[in-house]
C-alpha cells in the first residue's frame, strides 16, 4: 500500500472517531438536559423508595409508620406528594417566636424532642393530606396559570382524607413565549373550600412522575413546601393534644 493510500485511511478513521465522540457527547448533553431520559421505574414499593432516600425522606418514612401508613404505601395504589425531611424538622426545630416547641413551652405543655412525641392521629392526618387515590402522572393533571385562574383553573381533588386540594400543571415561559417551557407540577392547600379561590397554600413540585411498584411519587420543592401546608394549623393540633 502506497502511503498516500495510508495518509488517506488515516484521515478517514479519523474522522469517524471524530464524528462518533460527537455523537458521544451529544448523547450526554441530552441526557443532563432531559431528565426525562432517566428511568422513573423504582423496582420496590413506595415505602421503600422513601427508605432508599435516607437524606430526602429518611424522617418521612418515620412518619408512614408511626402513621400507621406503612401497609398503604406497601400495597395500595396511591399518589403520593411527599414533603421532604427538612419540612418537618423546620416545623419542629424552628426556634423563633411563632416555633411548636416555644408555643408549646408558653403553653406550659411537654415540648417535643422526638417525633413520636406527636399525636400519631396527627401525623397520620397530614401525610393523608398528601396521598391520593390511584396513580396520577403529571400528564393527567389539567393546566393551571396562578395568575389566570379562570382560564386556567387546575383541577379540585379530595386528598385521601377528604381535604380539598387543587392540583395542576404549570406550564413556564420560555423566551418570551408564553406556555412554551417546560411543564411542572403544582399542589394548592384551600383552607376555606367555602371560599375556594382565596388563601391559597401553593407548593411547587421538585420532581415527578417516579413508579414504584403501587402508584406515583411527587417531591414537594424544599425551598416552598411546609408540611401540612399551613404550619399554623399543625401547632394548633399538637397544643391541642397535648
Amino acid at each position: 500500500m502506497s502511503s498516500n493510500n495510508i495518509k488517506r485511511y488515516a484521515k478517514i478513521a479519523i474522522l469517524y472517531l471524530g464524528v462518533a465522540a460527537g455523537l458521544t457527547s451529544c448523547a450526554k448533553d441530552d441526557y443532563y438536559r432531559d431528565g426525562g431520559l432517566a428511568d422513573p421505574n423504582f423496582e420496590g414499593s413506595m415505602l421503600a423508595y422513601l427508605e432508599s432516600k435516607p437524606v430526602e425522606f429518611d424522617t418521612i418514612a418515620q412518619l408512614v409508620k408511626l402513621a400507621g401508613l406503612d401497609e398503604l404505601l406497601q400495597t395500595g395504589d396511591v399518589t403520593f406528594f411527599a414533603p421532604s425531611d427538612s419540612e418537618v424538622k423546620d416545623l419542629i426545630g424552628y426556634v423563633g417566636r411563632d416555633g411548636l416547641n416555644n408555643r408549646l413551652y408558653a403553653l406550659k405543655k411537654d415540648t417535643i424532642r422526638v417525633l413520636a412525641d406527636v399525636d400519631s392521629l396527627i401525623w397520620k392526618k397530614y401525610l393523608e393530606r398528601h396521598l391520593f387515590r390511584g396513580s396520577n402522572f403529571l400528564a393527567d393533571y389539567p393546566q393551571i396559570d396562578h395568575s389566570l385562574k379562570q382560564i386556567y383553573p387546575g383541577e379540585n381533588y379530595y386528598s385521601l382524607n377528604n381535604t380539598v386540594l387543587n392540583i395542576g400543571v404549570v406550564y413556564h415561559d420560555v423566551n418570551d413565549v408564553k406556555y412554551a417551557g417546560y411543564r411542572q407540577l403544582s399542589i394548592s392547600y384551600i383552607p376555606d373550600v367555602s371560599r375556594p379561590n382565596d388563601g391559597w397554600y401553593t407548593t411547587m413540585i421538585s420532581s415527578s412522575d417516579i413508579k414504584p411498584t403501587n402508584g406515583v411519587v411527587h417531591t414537594l420543592s424544599k425551598d416552598d413546601a411546609l408540611f401540612g401546608f399551613d404550619p399554623d394549623e399543625f401547632i394548633d393540633d399538637v397544643a391541642a393534644s397535648k
